[in-house]
This record gives structure tokens, C-alpha cells and sequence, in this order.
């Protein structure tokens, strides 16, 4: 069978010689009376066994994992903790037991992350995340079951354990392993290791904000919607660190969470995208952002909705007052901007205004003439002759204030588009389309002759 697709089914059923291992020394003999006792009985007689005894079987399996080198022990032993962890998550404590203190429980795990066997990989993986995340709080900073660390040579440390699992989840977002379940099981693993802020900056460090962006989209089958929703419970708690949210300023990730909402209906993955923008709001440009893509409008939409979460009508209305006082604050080129970037040009008291085209030329050059572009575009796209004249408008005085104005809109290829205009059916496009031309052709120079 491929070992992509075992299952811990499977692999338990296989038959184990444990007497030969303890007959080569590989396991002890207390080792093989827990395994014999354990080992395919049932699972009330084994839950038993571990409230009773559990420190000593985690000790047996991880020596195993560590001594052997077969890939079917191996496989198996992994099967039994995983089943042991999915029966109760609790028992991951058991790992951090006091009588283990002299055991590096986290090394084997590690190792076997980079073996090339998906069962074995995935298995070290989600066992590995769900022990670190159940340590003692004494452990942060020190190795794996309070050895301090000046032992480091001969036990992992807490932070190895975690760049680790780091650099291995980002290799498989990059490479997978497996086709279909590697990406989930990495990002699963993540949801849960982000909570913590040295996973946060081991992830940014590693250059992995840039993996979740393109894993953002409308998803509809059940599987995907899960693996949605755990990435955007990523973006959502790296939204409370620093370093990740500049990286995130650089992104597409706010287009995306909004054409998520816009398209889904479940309600989990609302309330973390919801949180996302909440925490985002008051950082960087993020808040003006937001104003252009729409979102007072979309909240209002989502708020009309029938929720049952109480969280998520809360982050609504705090998002919506939020955004309202964000509109309130915006600059007069935040308020130009965001009208151009709508598409909704109309003649507000900005477009006519000396000082708001003296202050804020400089603006028109930041994310290489973006505004300018969409201008531009707006010339060839748009069908209201209001648009088109305000949009002659506005390049005629990028040229009138802007220094280099002429040539940059040269660059631009706009003569040729403002051109077609001049013979446009409504007077007002044809004057301003007009006015623009003789600006193009006559520069800077003489363009203040020309004032209307």
C-alpha cells in the first residue's frame, strides 16, 4: 500500500514482535511487560492503563521512536500515541510529567518530521504541536521538561522545537508532501502555534505570511471551508503582532478576506474574517483600505443578516462605528482617493479647490501614480459623462500643479484617450476633455493662461 494513504487503522492492525526487540536490547524488559499489557486490548482497558501508569508508556514509546529505525514500529508506535491523544487531547500533559524531566520527549518528533514518509510526518507533526502547546508555562525558554539551558547539547530546547516545526510547516506550504493533505495539516498545526508570539516571530522570520495570502478565497466544499477558516484564523492571530501586520500592509490579504465574506455564508469563518478587519482597523492605511473596498457598506449588509453568534454582532457593530470614525478622519485627498478609487467622481468642492491641488500634488505620485492610473482608466471605462468630466478635470490640474506633470502623463499614453473625449455628446465632458488637451500640448508653462 502507499504510505501516503495509511491510515491509523491500518497500521494498527499489523503485528508487532516486541520480544525480539527486547531480545536485541532496543526495548527493556519493563518495556515489553507495559507494551504486552497495552498493546490490542481495549480501549477502556487501555485508558485505564494510562490513568494508572501513563508517564511510563510515554517513556516506552518515545524510547522506541528513538531507538528503533523500522518504519513499520515506527509507524505503528505513532498510531498508538495519536490514537491515545485523539481519545483525549488531555493527555498530552502526561509528556510533561515531572518523572520525565530527564527525557528529551521532543527530539524523536522532530526528527521524524523530515523523514520521507507522509504517515510518519503527519503524525510527528499534529502530535508534536499538540505536546508543546499543553507545556508548562515554567518551560517557556527552557528545555523540554525543565531541564535548563546549559543542557542544550544534550536536550532540545523549547525554542529548536518550535523553529522547527516552523521552518517544516512552511516547507510544506511551499512543497508539499502530500497532495491534498499536506497544505491542511501544516496550516491546522499553524492555527494552533500562532497563539504563541514566538511562533509569530519565527513565522514572519521565516517568510511565511506571504504562504496564507493565496490559500484566502471563496472556498465550498466542506474541506476547503475548514482549511479557509484555519487560515484566516492565522491571519487573525497574527493580526496581533507587529511585524506580521507590516508584512500584511504589503499584501492583497484585505481584497481577499472581503470577497471571502461577500461569499460566504458560514458563520465561523465571518466571525474570525470580522475580528481580522476589527483588529486591523486602527493600524497603518489599513483603515482607509477598507473605506475603498467597501466595507461600511458590506457590514451594514452582514449586520441586516441573521447570526446567532453573539461575538460576531458585536465585532459588527464595533467594526462599524470603528469605520465611521475612520471616514471622519480621513484627510481631504483620503476622501479624493477614495472616490476615485470607487469610481464615483462627481463635482465635490475638492476638484475646483487651488489649496487641495497645491497641498496634495505630492500625494498623486505615491504607489507608482496610482490614483493618476485609475483616472486614466476611468477615461476609457466609464460611462457617466459627470465622471468623464471630472476626470479631464482632474488630469488637466495634475498638469497645472505637478511639475512634471506633462511628461509623466506623456508616459501615460493619455493625450490619445482624452482625445476621444472631444467629440463626446455631452458639452461638459467636451469642454474639460478640451481644456485637458491644450494642457497636454502647452505643459506647465502656459497651462496658467488657460484657467477656467
Amino acid at each position: 500500500m502507499d504510505r501516503a494513504e495509511l491510515t491509523t487503522d491500518q497500521v494498527l492492525k499489523r503485528d508487532i514482535p516486541w520480544e525480539t526487540y527486547m531480545s536485541t536490547k532496543l526495548i527493556t524488559g519493563t518495556g515489553l511487560q507495559l507494551l504486552r499489557r497495552y498493546d490490542k486490548r481495549p480501549e477502556s482497558q487501555r485508558a485505564a492503563l494510562l490513568d494508572e501508569d501513563g508517564p511510563a508508556y510515554v517513556r516506552v514509546f518515545v524510547s522506541i521512536l528513538r531507538n528503533i529505525s523500522k518504519e513499520e514500529t515506527i509507524e505503528y508506535v505513532l498510531a498508538l500515541i495519536d490514537e491515545m491523544l485523539t481519545a483525549n487531547p488531555k493527555r498530552a500533559r502526561l509528556f510533561h510529567d515531572k518523572s520525565l524531566s530527564n527525557e528529551d520527549n521532543y527530539e524523536p518528533f522532530l526528527r521524524l518530521l523530515w523523514k520521507s514518509n507522509w504517515f510518519i510526518q503527519e503524525k510527528s507533526c499534529k502530535i508534536l504541536s499538540l505536546i508543546v502547546s499543553v507545556r508548562p508555562t515554567s518551560q517557556n525558554g527552557l528545555v523540554s521538561n525543565g531541564e535548563t539551558s546549559h543542557s542544550k547539547s544534550t536536550f532540545t530546547t523549547i525554542d529548536d522545537v518550535l523553529k522547527g516545526l516552523v521552518e517544516w510547516l512552511c516547507s510544506q506550504l511551499k512543497s508539499p508532501s502530500h497532495p491534498s493533505c499536506a497544505v491542511p495539516t501544516a496550516i491546522n498545526c499553524l492555527a494552533t502555534l500562532l497563539r504563541e508570539t514566538s511562533v509569530r516571530a519565527s513565522f514572519v522570520q521565516a517568510d511565511g505570511v506571504k504562504l496564507l495570502i493565496p490559500l484566502i478565497s471563496p472556498a465550498s466544499t466542506q474541506q476547503s471551508i475548514q482549511l479557509l477558516y484555519e487560515t484566516c484564523l492565522c491571519v487573525w492571530l497574527l493580526s496581533y503582532y507587529d511585524a506580521a501586520v507590516d508584512y500584511l500592509s504589503t499584501t492583497r490579504v484585505l481584497p481577499r478576506l472581503v470577497d471571502v465574506i461577500k461569499g460566504s455564508s458560514k458563520e465561523k469563518v465571518v466571525r474570525v474574517v470580522i475580528l481580522t478587519f476589527r483588529n486591523l482597523l486602527s493600524k497603518g492605511a489599513f483603515g482607509a483600505q477598507m473605506v475603498d473596498l467597501g466595507l461600511p457598506q458590506l457590514v451594514q449588509s452582514l449586520k441586516a443578516q441573521t447570526w446567532s453568534d453573539e461575538d460576531l454582532l458585536d465585532a459588527l457593530n464595533q467594526l462599524e462605528e470603528g469605520l465611521k470614525d475612520n471616514i471622519k478622519r480621513l484627510s481631504s485627498f483620503d476622501k479624493y482617493k477614495q472616490e476615485v478609487l470607487l469610481g464615483h467622481l462627481d463635482w465635490s468642492p475638492m476638484h475646483k479647490d487651488p489649496n487641495f491641488w497645491r497641498e496634495n500634488i505630492t500625494h498623486f505620485e505615491e504607489n507608482d501614480f496610482q490614483i493618476l492610473r485609475v483616472l486614466i482608466t476611468i477615461l476609457d471605462t466609464s460611462n457617466d459623462p459627470t465622471a468623464l468630466a471630472v476626470a479631464c478635470h482632474d488630469i488637466s490640474q495634475f498638469i497645472q500643479y505637478h511639475p512634471s506633470g506633462r511628461i509623466i502623463l506623456s508616459d501615460l499614453k493619455t493625450k490619445e484617450r482624452v482625445m476621444k473625449l472631444m467629440n463626446h455628446e455631452n458639452a461638459e465632458v467636451t469642454k474639460n476633455a478640451l481644456l485637458c488637451v491644450q494642457r497636454l500640448f502647452l505643459g506647465t508653462k502656459y497651462a496658467s493662461f488657460l484657467q477656467t
